[in-house]
């Protein structure tokens, strides 16, 4: 810890993490230790192919509008339960 009471994440940490200039840190302290928890900034890149990823078959449609609706509300209901 520095004078200004100032804590370095190892470069190894954040590279793991994915960690970047911007983020918000929140601290909890819990009994003896304190927890720190990284939330990333608000992007500003598209989320374009982002359903993708929850996409479990090809659709059956050549535009796969019904899939990319189901992936999205997978994805809703996924950030919800959290």
């Amino acid at each position: 810890m520095g004078p200004k009471g100032q804590v370095v994440i190892a470069k190894e940490i954040r590279d793991k993490l994915g960690l970047a200039p911007g983020w918000e840190v929140v601290q909890l302290p819990v009994e003896d230790h304190v927890e720190l928890y990284f939330v990333p900034s608000v992007h500003r890149r598209s989320l374009k192919g982002m359903p993708a990823l929850h996409i479990k078959r090809q659709p059956e449609t050549d535009d796969g509008t019904a899939f990319r609706e189901q992936a999205w509300k997978a994805i809703s209901q996924e950030k919800e339960n959290r």
